[in-house]
């Protein structure tokens, strides 16, 4: 994820207009006249402020009309790079439209014309023409020499700096998927509230990290400290995979031609451990989880709803390797037809178009529970690792979550009749057992008396498991996954 690399592969390439998409334009220069220095091609930019000039010079004559800057770089013969920035309020006007196609269609060798903005809007008479790209989240290598700078400044202010090369390399991990602005400023505000930049400011920078994540709700960085896959109960088919895919997952231990494991699709009956599953395999890993809510990408303008996808999910590319987690993925991404103008059809298609070509190490957890509201193209083989099918524990699985939830608030397994409680819970879920031992745990305190067999099998009775309640439902659910999962 390489930005100079890959624009400087596009300038070589003799493009005549390029269509730049980026938020933060300072940033998107210093790479043009990166990638253009290693072509040995000049840099001209033109704002509606200054006008046109070439770096390191004084701007041309009138140039801030751009038809009097358009026209001044159809008359250059020599090699370069023109940047226009923000021209999209620009691109409504059908003259200055002709011409840039008219500059662009005399381009000659070694000129490459750069349109930039906060969005790509191509006008249809230049969409042939035009080339268009994004500028991506800053990555490890940028992040790295963007905190090292800034320790450096704080250095030479006689900051106090007590960080090992360890401890920079953790601090760049929690500034992944933030815009390097961003990035820079969180460390300066981290430096200036204590005078000090030390390893308690590792903490702080990803919790800052995670409220910007989350100023739209569509992303939100999940602290998933509830244990790891051993704490599960049951699943033992579904844990064996994960385990053998971490190994690759965050090593470089794989056979050669090996390539990452892309992610799970976990269905079946609600309350069966899904969600929890996504929040404890990110704990096993080691790696940021990343809850991506469906239902907000929706936006009342046209475009932006697709608009708000991309940047999501580049922004957890920028995070990798990383654990996304799209929870009851049907909400957002179920083929409603054009009952909404489209626009469900259009997420879907840049989503899977995402899910095809992602580059970085995203693993992706995604959790349905009503599966057949799923369109069949974000089901077929290839789309995901696997699809598993997590059903209602079995025996010795009942006997396992009760243990766990047991031994979890204080009390020892062994001291209760399990087989007669596992007897007694067929049918039920593990959210339910759970809320079976809490309840009873109020129970026992309204009675003054301890938490026993008896009082767990009491609870037991008077709860109605979703198998029953819905019990065409879980049936329905079943007979889908014959077939077509992997129970779990």
């Amino acid at each position: 994820m390489d930005n100079t690399n890959d624009l400087a592969v596009l300038l070589a390439s003799q493009y005549p207009l390029l269509l730049v998409e980026a938020q933060e334009e300072q940033r998107l220069l210093d790479i043009i006249r990166q990638a253009a220095d290693r072509l040995s091609l000049p840099v001209w930019t033109w704002s509606a402020t200054r006008g046109l000039a070439r770096d390191g010079h004084h701007a041309q004559y009138q140039t801030v009309d751009p038809h009097v800057a358009l026209d001044f770089v159809g008359q250059l013969s020599g090699p370069g790079v023109f940047v226009f920035a923000d021209v999209h309020p620009l691109l409504t006007d059908p003259l200055v439209i002709r011409r840039i196609k008219e500059v662009a269609q005399g381009v000659r060798r070694g000129q490459t014309l750069v349109l930039t903005g906060p969005r790509n809007e191509v006008p249809p008479e230049i969409e042939s023409l035009a080339h268009q790209w994004s500028l991506k989240p800053p990555g490890r290598r940028e992040l790295h020499q963007l905190v090292k700078r800034t320790l450096d400044v704080f250095v030479a202010r006689s900051f106090p700096v007590v960080v090992n090369a360890e401890e920079i390399e953790q601090m760049v991990d929690a500034l992944r998927g933030l815009t390097i602005t961003e990035a820079e400023r969180l460390v300066q505000r981290e430096a200036l509230r204590d005078g000090r930049i030390s390893p308690a400011d590792i903490p702080a920078l990803r919790t800052a990290k995670a409220e910007l994540l989350n100023s739209d709700g569509i992303l939100e960085l999940v602290e998933a400290d509830v244990g790891t896959l051993d704490t599960i109960g049951g699943l033992n088919g579904l844990k064996s995979w994960l385990r053998l895919r971490r190994r690759v997952m965050i090593s470089d231990d794989a056979l050669p031609g090996l390539d990452p494991p892309r992610g799970v699709l976990l269905t079946g009956v609600p309350g069966c451990g899904k969600s929890l599953v996504a929040k404890t395999l990110a704990h096993s890993w080691g790696l940021p989880l990343v809850l991506l809510d469906p239902s907000r990408l929706y936006s009342k303008y046209i475009g932006e709803s697709e608009q708000r996808l991309t940047a999501a999910l580049s922004t957890v590319e920028a995070m990798a390797p990383a654990v996304l987690w799209i929870d009851e993925i049907e909400k957002g991404l179920a083929s409603s037809g054009d009952a909404d103008g489209g626009v469900s059809r259009r997420l879907l298609g840049t989503f899977l178009r995402w899910m095809q070509e992602r580059e970085g190490d995203v693993f992706m957890v995604a959790t349905a529970n009503d599966v057949s509201a799923l369109p069949p193209e974000l089901l077929r083989r290839g789309r995901f690792d696997e699809i598993f099918f997590v059903d209602l524990p079995g025996t010795d699985e009942r006997a396992e979550i009760l243990s766990i939830h047991l031994a979890k608030r204080g009390w020892d397994p062994a001291g209760f009749d399990l087989g007669r409680l596992v007897a007694a819970s067929e049918g039920y879920s593990g959210a339910e057992l759970e809320t079976v031992v809490v309840g009873a745990l109020y129970r026992a305190l309204a009675d003054e008396d301890k938490l026993t067999t008896g009082s767990l099998m009491k609870e037991l009775a008077a709860t109605v498991p979703l198998s029953v309640s819905r019990r065409e439902d879980v049936v329905a659910l079943r007979t889908w996954a014959d077939g077509r999962a992997v129970f779990a």
